[in-house]
């Protein structure tokens, strides 16, 4: 029962979340998303303690003073999605596709041109609704798979909301449907297909090495190119001032079967999250030793 009153409370509160922070002027939105980001550092709750554990694995030369500044840096970062999170629904398609920057764009325009669709991996980096928003208005619509959550309500909030971006969203679990399959139909159709891929959310992740230290992650991207033949490009993102800049890495050669690509992939995400650490929103526990 009182689980029950736990989800419809959290629920309620994105519900309001998502009503109130659009109505407030963004200046004041932005301080008190700040405030509540250093409120929480200050707190030190256990996601807290996760984020500061895993930023001292990609800074392990960081002094202490320097990992508090880059534990707060990347609080702010996170509330800072979260904020977009609940104001981007009402952004005009010209701030959107206005407010992002890239790099090597030129690797995915020209593969997904070749017409055997495109699979897009990336980590918990900056914000990736955003990147998917853009993608869509700019000619590439994103299929993706989202994480079911609780209460059901909710997750239905966070399908709705990603559709409003553009994007056809697949439940990882309890769907109708083999995830997938539909994720290869899009592919060999010429579709593009974007997945969060640092985290293995199944247990059925493969092992690679990530800053060192033993990790697991998906290899749902790199099994989906191997059997769709579609090219396999790790992207990485981070703020700079008021704007989203995506970079783009090369495309992972289908070599080595699925395990070494993901090592590829792993390796990619590495270079990203090491020149912008504080942009890296992984409040959970990632590496298998510490």
């Amino acid at each position: 029962m009182m689980e029950g009153l736990r989800q419809r409370a959290v629920d309620a509160a994105f519900a309001l979340a998502w009503t109130l922070v659009r109505r407030l002027p963004e200046r004041t939105v932005t301080w008190l998303f700040r405030q509540a980001a250093d409120r929480t550092v200050r707190r030190n709750g256990r996601g807290v303690r996760r984020l500061r554990g895993n930023l001292a694995v990609v800074r392990p030369d960081a002094t202490e003073v320097e990992l508090d500044a880059l534990v707060q840096a990347g609080m702010r970062s996170y509330l800072r999605y979260w904020q977009e999170t609940f104001r981007l629904p009402e952004w005009s398609d010209e701030e959107i596709v206005n407010s992002v920057r890239t790099v090597n764009e030129k690797l995915l325009r020209d593969a997904h041109a070749a017409g055997r669709g495109v699979i897009c991996a990336l980590p918990h980096l900056a914000n990736y609704d955003h990147a998917g928003a853009w993608a869509g208005l700019t000619g590439m619509p994103v299929s993706t798979v989202a994480e079911r959550l609780q209460p059901e309500s909710l997750f239905d909030r966070f399908i709705e909301y990603r559709k409003k971006l553009g994007m056809e969203v697949l439940p990882l679990t309890g769907g109708d449907d083999d995830v997938t399959a539909v994720l290869a139909d899009r592919l060999r159709a010429g579709g593009f297909v974007c997945l969060v891929a640092d985290r293995d959310l199944s247990e059925r992740g493969v092992p690679v090495t990530f800053f060192g230290r033993p990790s697991r992650m998906p290899v749902g991207p790199a099994a989906l190119s191997l059997k769709t033949g579609a090219p396999l490009i790790p992207a990485t993102l981070h703020y700079d001032g008021p704007d989203l800049v995506i970079t783009f890495h090369d495309a992972i050669e289908p070599d080595g079967g699925a395990a070494a690509m993901t090592q590829r992939c792993a390796d990619a995400f590495a270079v990203g999250i090491a020149a912008h650490p504080q942009d890296w929103h992984m409040l959970q526990r990632i590496f298998l030793q510490g």
